[in-house]
């Protein structure tokens, strides 16, 4: 096949984009930048915006398949980047699709757009989209992922993956900032991480990506529904942020502090940080302080069923990957 991964030169859309060129397929990478490690595997780019639907549907022609992973992430910042990124981008995915007629679009979303504050414990696809969103990036990836869900057909196959907290050698978001504050010695979690959460480890993210782009056809089961991809190992936050910091040689404790306390300090925090018109991220909101205080984790029976993919690596597998990664780095 001739695919197209939106974000290409991420950390899941890298991971997709080389799986899929050492299989012997084309893979073509819409990002802003140039990434080496990609072009010495023969993946070609295109390099824009998602917001330039021109563009986008020039980097569609010819393809067989998109693979749809760029987006603006986060917890902070101004709403209008949010949908210009999250929304207005996936449409132009949409239209690009539609007039170069590729028949099949793997979306990923996130399972945000089910979050409505409290435990999520085996939560499955059955949940409802969330109707008041606590962030920019819940609100526009819950429109995002109800349209790309709308726009099936009989000529364009679509489906919605929705990973949990990946992580992973090479990682430039969760893995940094759980070892930075880690460094200072003590980690704060409310409860004390006591609750279980899911996460995924990158290589499982990125197969079930592929997994889904094989089984994806019109009347595939899998088409038009959205799925829960995690390491099906639900275990205490603390558990795999100490590990993460063990991977980095970092010797931290963890801190318990009542949820409460943690919602306010949120709370607190966004107020300072936008009467002071900060650009910069809180280091912590009520969002993070709520998805710290409760469990989170879901069934992945279906994705099994309909992609006929299961996690690879285990976390105990990947957080040695991650130290052996760090221990040839360091």
């Amino acid at each position: 096949m001739r695919v197209l991964v939106t974000g290409g030169g991420g950390f899941l859309g890298g991971a997709i984009a080389e799986r899929l060129a050492r299989r012997g397929d084309a893979v073509r990478s819409y990002s802003r930048g140039r990434y080496p490690a990609l072009e010495a595997l023969g993946v070609e780019h295109a390099r824009g915006d998602l917001a330039d639907r021109a563009a986008v549907g020039a980097a569609a022609e010819g393809c067989d398949a998109v693979v749809h992973t760029a987006a603006k992430a986060g917890v902070w910042g101004d709403e209008a980047d949010y949908h210009r990124a999250n929304v207005v981008g996936t449409r132009n995915v949409l239209a690009a699709c539609r007039e170069a007629g590729v028949p099949k679009l793997v979306y990923t979303s996130t399972p945000s757009v089910v979050h409505v504050g409290g435990h999520l414990e085996g939560g499955d696809e059955s949940l409802p989209y969330t109707t008041h969103p606590s962030t920019a990036y819940q609100a526009t990836k819950t429109t995002a992922e109800r349209e790309v869900l709308a726009a099936g057909s009989a000529t364009l196959a679509v489906v919605a993956l929705r990973p949990h907290l990946i992580w992973g050698p090479g990682d430039p978001h969760l893995v940094p900032r759980i070892v930075a504050r880690g460094r200072r010695g003590r980690i704060a979690l409310p409860a004390g991480g006591t609750h279980r959460v899911d996460t995924i480890y990158v290589d499982n993210a990125a197969d079930a990506h592929v997994a889904a782009l094989d089984a994806l056809a019109p009347d595939a089961a899998c088409a038009g529904r959205a799925y829960f991809i995690t390491n099906g190992e639900p275990v205490p936050l603390r558990q795999i942020v100490l590990g993460i910091l063990s991977a980095h040689g970092v010797d931290a404790k963890v801190v318990a502090i009542p949820p409460r306390l943690a919602h306010a300090a949120g709370a607190l925090l966004e107020g300072a940080f936008r009467l002071a018109k900060a650009e910069r991220e809180p280091p912590l909101t009520r969002f993070v302080a709520e998805q710290l205080s409760t469990a989170h984790w879901f069934s992945i029976d279906a994705a099994k069923r309909d992609l006929g993919w299961a996690p690879r690596v285990s976390i105990a597998e990947g957080l040695e990957r991650l130290r052996a990664s760090h221990s040839r780095t360091a």
